[in-house]
């Protein structure tokens, strides 16, 4: 139960209200457990009645009465209770999945390299639900049965102390079968949540990878493996169904005992004339009253061990700490950026790697410079340029901007001054407007229309039947390549950023198109820095310097005609590119 006190503080924030929902439950005890008192002396003044031929229907109805308005009262501070705790338990709910979000938009980059998306989804879908039942049925029936026992047993021993204790004999078993069970419950909880986790998972791909699967005609293959993975779920439900249809069972087997012990023994006791037939009936209501908290205790058990199954992973993930954030070493009082970008012996290395990705790179960019990064695939050109926003952190040497370590920039000025219009392009479930202006806080229209201007896509948005408001649906599918490839450039250029970084991001485009991109872009980032990756010579021969990668080290330097000249990578590529283009001529 340890993960649970985690929720101590989303406690204490709603600290008033549950006080007031606890208040509201002791007041609807007291209102429930007098009514057997009322029941028992109703039935004495009946079998009275019955016993002198009296009429007694005046006083049955006022017994009546008071039973019923007893029972309104306490129906009343039932619904409070609700009101209150239950209604808190929602707002924890909403509290921690919003913290959960914010939390995971704080880990770094690499940590959803590695953990899938329908992992998450899980963790904030199910796991949260679990941890909800725990804060609202679990505070609420606990409080409730708890507060019901010690009256109920109080009453009952003030009225017959040796008939309560021998009604009780076999309430032991009942939780020691409930401590046995619940550890069951926590172990299988655990599984079966796991296995969720890896159902969610193959939905999610199978959903955003749709088009591949109907391509490869794959879809009876999909199809069977999640059948599999949701049968492995179902086992797995139904092992934990099994353990916990074991408690109901046992609860009743054993308040029936105490059922047939008290009726027994009172029996004999209200023959002996030691107790009164309403007194035996109050008696046993008291006991009847028993089996809810009981039954609750074995339910509460349960829910609990499944919250706390769901809480120990939720925790995971929290005490997940950010690799890239914030330090003592940040230097606060740096608002902005120049754009200055220098690389000092700098080689970086993946935690999973078993080498360097890249090596003693050495490179020096000044503001407003123009800088490409050719090379064969896999030479470390997305992982060089990925760093600068400190996507990633270097392993050793320096990394400066403006002359000052990368590392005591404030993230958020570091970021918001980049623009990174990466390989994979992501658009959300948007529209045109949307999308685009989601670089910046403060986009207006002209703004919009003029980097969707620079990056050529407003002549294709203007054919949209709604235009700038047309939805692009999820991932941008009803979108071309290339339209997503110029809605994200134009998504970087609305932040006016002071480091632009095209990592491939026009392959998808036409060379003529590229070319006047490249054209206004020139214009655009004026006394700004762009790096552009790019596989076409086309896309970076204008640029001011040209950088060659090779197996994570920089092998060749200059501009288009030095490195032509040189007949190296970069001339091999270039030759292999024109020949290429007379092979589409003819």
């Amino acid at each position: 139960m340890k993960p649970l006190l985690r929720l101590k503080p989303y406690l204490l924030r709603y600290k008033r209200t549950l006080i007031w929902g606890v208040l509201t439950v002791i007041m609807s005890n007291l209102f429930t457990v007098v009514q057997p008192m009322f029941l028992g002396r109703a039935i004495d003044a009946l079998k009275a009645g019955i016993d002198t031929h009296a009429y007694v229907a005046g006083t049955l109805f006022q017994w009546a009465l008071i039973i019923v308005g007893f029972s309104v009262v306490a129906g009343v501070f039932t619904f409070l209770t609700r009101q209150t705790i239950i209604v808190v338990s929602r707002h924890i709910e909403f509290d921690l999945r919003n913290d959960l979000l914010a939390h995971l938009q704080r880990l770094s980059y690499s940590y959803f390299q590695n953990t899938p998306t329908g992992d998450l989804m899980a963790h904030a879908t199910n796991d949260i639900g679990s941890v909800r039942n725990v804060l609202g049925p679990g505070i609420m029936y606990p409080t409730d049965t708890l507060l019901t026992f010690s009256m109920v047993l109080v009453l009952m021993l003030v009225r017959d102390w040796q008939l309560t204790l021998l009604a009780l004999i076999p309430l032991p078993f009942a939780s020691i079968a409930v401590y046995s069970l619940g550890k069951t419950v926590h172990k299988k909880s655990l599984e079966r949540q796991a296995q969720f986790s890896l159902l969610t998972t193959r939905a999610q791909e199978n959903l955003s990878g749709i088009r591949v699967i109907k391509s490869y005609v794959r879809e009876e293959f999909e199809t069977e493996q999640f059948s599999k993975i949701s049968w492995d779920y179902l086992k797995k439900n139904l092992v934990l169904a099994r353990i916990q249809s074991l408690m109901w069972p046992l609860m009743f087997t054993i308040i029936g005992c105490s059922i047939i012990i008290t009726l027994y023994s009172g029996g004999l006791r209200v023959m002996a004339g030691r107790l009164t037939i309403g007194e035996l009936s109050a008696f046993l209501a008291y006991l009847v009253m028993l089996i809810w908290p009981v039954i609750a205790f074995g339910w509460v058990i349960n829910l609990l061990q499944q919250g706390a199954a769901s809480m120990e992973r939720l925790s995971k993930i929290f005490d997940t700490d950010p690799e890239i954030k914030d330090t003592e070493t940040t230097n606060t009082r740096i608002k902005e950026i120049e754009g200055a970008i220098e690389f000092r012996g700098m080689t970086f290395t993946h935690k999973s790697g078993t080498k360097p990705t890249l090596e003693d790179i050495n490179l020096s960019v000044d503001k407003g410079m123009t800088v490409a990064v050719v090379g064969y695939t896999g030479s470390g050109k997305t992982t060089l340029v990925n760093l600068i926003p400190r996507l990633y952190d270097i392993t050793e040497g320096q990394l400066l901007i403006d002359g000052t370590d990368i590392r005591t920039i404030p993230l958020e000025v570091l970021r918001t001054n980049i623009g990174y219009v990466p390989q994979e392009t992501f658009l959300f479930s948007d529209t045109l407007t949307e999308n685009i202006q989601y670089g910046t806080d403060d986009g207006t229209p002209e703004h919009v229309k003029e980097a969707a201007e620079i990056s050529q896509i407003s002549k294709d948005i203007l054919e949209f039947p709604s235009q700038f408001d047309t939805m692009i649906g999820e991932r941008g599918i009803t979108l071309s390549g290339g339209q997503k490839q110029r809605t994200s450039i134009a998504r970087a250029l609305i932040r006016q950023p002071k480091i632009l970084i095209l990592d491939d991001c026009l392959s998808a485009v036409d060379t003529f198109t590229e070319e006047e991109i490249l054209r206004r872009l020139r214009a655009f980032m004026k006394g700004r820095t762009s790096i552009i990756i790019s596989h076409r010579i086309s896309t970076v021969k204008e640029a001011d310097l040209i950088v060659v990668l090779d197996k994570g080290r920089i092998v060749e330097r200059g501009t288009h005609e030095e490195l032509v000249a040189k007949g190296g990578i970069y001339a091999d590529l270039n030759e292999k590119q024109l020949l290429e283009r007379e092979l589409e001529e003819l």
